[in-house]
């Protein structure tokens, strides 16, 4: 009977060894810049769908105000992995701290400029924003950097504006409506969210498309990435490699099912009660997600010039952008099993 027992309890263990959940043996903890946020939804969808699980880790998803809280996470040791946007890698290495992103999942930045309903009447153009109160998801993030090279870009000081920190998500809706801010930068669902309240809503720059990326830069733009530093990712290449085959995977299960199949994957609290809004904001949003999870090198000039523009430390730091990514593990995903060969 002992020896019954003992074979039964061996099978039992093998069996857990060999599930999902046993095999995700690397615990990481990401750091998200804004969970609700549909520019970071492949990250989240991940989580939802195992992917994580699947390719052998074990993930938490720690949601923060903004991209740059997650940055600090990192930095300061109490996240592994950034789930924000890749203009972050380059803005550090010009302050000599090296980043670099692995997997890439979003081909547009999806940053909106929208003046606050309130103050419809009073701002007509950006240069009307001098002097004004513009919300940042949290200053120092991709929104604030973005406020600051579209004033560059009108001719106005990028400190003319007033930055205030208003988060992504109702926060932001909520100081909009309440005219606590003049305008803000903001991100789907969000942007969708205040256009169903008020059909005249102004919009002042927009990145969500294509058409719009290239007239804004003048090329492709990328926006979300997992990134790390690069100490931590030339010492963890297997968990890198992990979470890439998850975010992958997780990129083909989004081209490959509709807005409605994503939306029922997502947890409630991030779609909120206003389901028709955010079905309306996620079917805009799924273009920007890559295909192919691959850092596009133009892209990542882009940025550079981008920030040598509107930042003259950036300008002067002569960033070799190349060390600011990496492809190899997007590479490897591809001569292994075939995800990210668009």
């Amino acid at each position: 009977m002992k020896k019954l027992f003992g074979r039964f309890a061996a099978m039992l263990f093998a069996l857990a060894l060999a599930s999902p959940l046993a095999a995700a043996e690397s615990k990481i903890t990401i750091a998200v810049g804004g969970g609700a946020c549909l520019c970071y939804l492949p990250t989240v969808l991940a989580k939802q769908l195992g992917e994580f699980d699947k390719a052998g880790v074990n993930v938490d998803l720690v949601d923060l105000k903004g991209g740059s809280d997650a940055l600090k996470a990192v930095l300061g040791g109490s996240a592994d992995v950034v789930s924000g946007y890749f203009d972050h890698c380059v803005n550090l290495a010009a302050r000599k701290q090296e980043l670099q992103a692995f997997v890439v999942y979003d081909r547009y930045p999806g940053l909106v400029l929208v003046v606050s309903p309130a103050h419809t009447k009073e701002i007509n153009s950006i240069k009307d924003l001098a002097g004004k109160k513009v919300g940042v998801s949290a200053p120092g993030s991709s929104t604030d950097f973005f406020l600051k090279y579209v004033l560059k870009k009108n001719g106005l000081d990028p400190t003319s504006a007033a930055v205030i920190g208003v988060g992504l998500g109702a926060t932001a809706v909520a100081a909009m409506e309440q005219g606590q801010i003049d305008a803000a930068v903001m991100l789907d669902p969000s942007v969708t969210v205040l256009q169903g309240a008020h059909a005249d809503l102004k919009i002042l720059a927009d990145t969500r498309t294509q058409k719009d990326t290239l007239a804004m830069f003048g090329g492709e733009y990328p926006g979300g990435a997992l990134y790390s530093t690069a100490a931590w990712v030339a010492s963890h290449e297997k968990e890198a490699q992990a979470l890439t085959n998850a975010i992958l995977s997780t990129l083909a299960w989004i081209h490959s099912h509709s807005a409605e199949d994503i939306m029922a994957k997502m947890p409630e609290e991030m779609v909120g009660k206003d389901k028709a809004l955010y079905l309306a904001a996620l079917k805009n949003t799924i273009p920007m997600y890559s295909e192919t999870g691959r850092m596009d090198p133009k892209g990542a000039d882009a940025v550079l010039a981008v920030f040598s523009e509107g930042s003259p430390e950036v300008a002067s730091a002569h960033v070799d952008v190349a060390k600011t990514f990496t492809n190899k593990f997007v590479d490897q995903a591809r001569k292994t099993t075939g995800m990210g060969a668009k």
